[in-house]
């Protein structure tokens, strides 16, 4: 995708590599930062600092989600400082990916995110969670899923605070109830 195309609304990771680039929670936290950013584009330097993590140690993350095609380079920046973007606003593991289970990287990471979103904001009661068992197909959960994140997507500008509310991470899982519990 060249840096002057515009960025897609989902993105199916399909190859193994995209998805070890996935397998790290700083890595994911750059990827929800860039989908839910209104700003375009942000150099290592701003993402770093908006992270509060190193610029250096960031670099290493930021390159390999570049090579693995999940940001791209945007136009602008000077010397250095190379001004980077999400390909697209949501990405989405291939199911045969899952599968093969090559997914256990990216699984370990997103359960970090889950287990730091809990540990700060569970105490002072703006972790919320939900969990619901109903005999429905996965093709049609999967429906329910991506109706969802379109339907806060477009009431992201129907907030009356703008850009005074902060960002929320959403993570939605599915799966069959495990037997003999």
């Amino acid at each position: 995708m060249s840096s002057e195309s515009a960025r897609r609304d989902a993105l199916t990771i399909d190859r193994p590599e995209q998805l070890k680039a996935l397998g790290h929670p700083l890595r994911l936290r750059v990827l929800e930062m860039r989908g839910a950013s209104t700003e375009e584009q942000l150099t290592n330097r701003e993402l770093a600092q908006r992270l509060g993590v190193d610029p250096g140690h960031l670099h290493f993350h930021v390159r390999m989600l570049l090579k693995a095609e999940l940001i791209e380079l945007a136009e602008g920046g000077h010397g250095r400082e190379k001004p980077y973007r999400a390909v697209a606003r949501t990405v989405r593991v291939a199911p045969e990916l899952v599968a093969s289970g090559s997914a256990s990287d990216l699984r370990e990471a997103m359960l970090h995110e889950v287990q730091r979103g809990w540990g700060r904001f569970g105490p002072e009661g703006t972790f919320r969670s939900a969990q619901v068992t109903t005999r429905i197909s996965p093709e049609r959960a999967l429906e329910l899923i991506t109706e969802f994140v379109e339907k806060a997507r477009d009431a992201e500008g129907d907030d009356a605070e703008g850009d005074d509310v902060e960002p929320l991470v959403i993570t939605a899982l599915f799966h069959p109830p495990p037997g003999g519990d």
